[in-house]
This record gives structure tokens, C-alpha cells and sequence, in this order.
């Protein structure tokens, strides 16, 4: 064989080398201890745990690893980056599935896409969540608008929502992070 056919055969990366090139992390550098898993506070709330996510990629399973819905429950809160002993970042490992998973059109659910966008969207204007804003903008995406009023107007009276937002200092930074980004 060719050294050119071998060139043309590898056109197609893995998508441990996708996620290589986006963000220079190699997923083999994971040697699954489970730090991450046991630290992540919104792992009660996952089928498929951290750690398992990085293996999928790994072992190959491209499918499992973009359909699944822990790429998209990630709360990008580092505490899973900061935990890891072999200083994987896999904060920014999830953010480079769910960028491959949109390019590709795999999504395991569309629900999860427009919070997702809703939440960048408040970040973009803000600097940061806004809880008020994230809420109406996905609840207009997905008209379920009904859905969780009855708890609104607690959540509301112990401060967990806010009407209007507290921007950050500098946010034209962030905007200008986003603007490379669309680029």
C-alpha cells in the first residue's frame, strides 16, 4: 500500500484526534480514576458518569460519546479539571463534544441544544448566568412555558431568581471571546 493511499485512508480523523486538534488534549492521558465522577456536582444527575464519557472517546465509540447527555449537563464549574491528577482539563474536553456534536448534528435531544444556546446566550450578554434570562429565553425555545411554574414563585421569594441581572465588569471582553468564537 501506498504511502498515499495510507494519507487519503486517514483523511477521516478519530474523534479523540478532533477533540485533540480543537483543544491539544489527549484523551489517553486519562487513566479513569474517577476523581472527576466523584467531584462533579451535577453527577447525581447523569446517566453516564464524566469519566466514562472520556473512555467512550478513547475506546472509539464516537456514538456513544456525542449522543450522550453528560457532554450537555456539564456545568463547566472546573471542579472535575481541578480534581484530576494528571491535570486533564475535562471541562474544556466536554465543551469540545458538544462543539463536534452540534457540527455533526448529533444530539440526544433537541431540548438540550437550546439550553444549551440559551445559556450562552445569557452569558454573551452578561458575563456570566443569568438565571431570569436563561429560563425565559429556553422556555420561548421550547414553549414549554407552563412547566415548573409552580416552584417560580419560591425560587423567587428566596432570592434564587433575580429579575434583572448584575453584569460584570469588562463584558465587552467576553463579547470579544464570543465574536472569535463565531468566526
Amino acid at each position: 500500500m501506498s504511502a498515499h493511499v495510507k494519507v487519503r485512508e486517514r483523511e477521516k480523523l478519530t474523534l479523540a484526534e478532533e477533540i485533540e486538534e480543537l483543544t491539544g488534549i489527549n484523551s489517553l492521558k486519562c487513566y479513569q480514576c474517577g476523581k472527576c465522577s466523584a467531584g462533579c456536582p451535577v453527577r447525581v444527575f447523569m446517566k453516564v458518569p464524566p469519566n466514562k464519557v472520556v473512555r467512550f472517546v478513547q475506546l472509539g465509540l464516537e456514538d456513544e460519546a456525542l449522543r450522550s447527555e453528560t457532554i450537555w449537563m456539564c456545568a463547566g464549574c472546573l471542579t472535575c479539571s481541578t480534581r484530576c491528577p494528571q491535570n486533564f482539563d475535562l471541562a474544556k474536553f466536554m465543551d469540545a463534544l458538544k462543539e463536534i456534536a452540534i457540527k455533526k448534528g448529533v444530539i440526544s435531544k433537541d431540548d438540550i441544544l437550546k439550553f444549551h444556546k440559551a445559556f450562552l446566550k445569557q452569558v454573551e450578554a452578561n458575563g456570566k448566568a443569568f438565571e431570569f434570562g436563561l429560563i425565559r429565553d429556553y422556555k420561548l425555545a421550547t414553549f414549554n412555558i407552563f412547566q415548573d411554574l409552580d416552584i417560580a414563585p419560591e425560587m423567587f421569594f428566596k432570592g434564587k431568581i433575580k429579575l434583572f441581572s448584575h453584569r460584570i465588569k469588562d463584558r465587552d471582553k467576553i463579547k470579544k471571546i464570543f465574536d472569535r468564537c463565531k468566526e
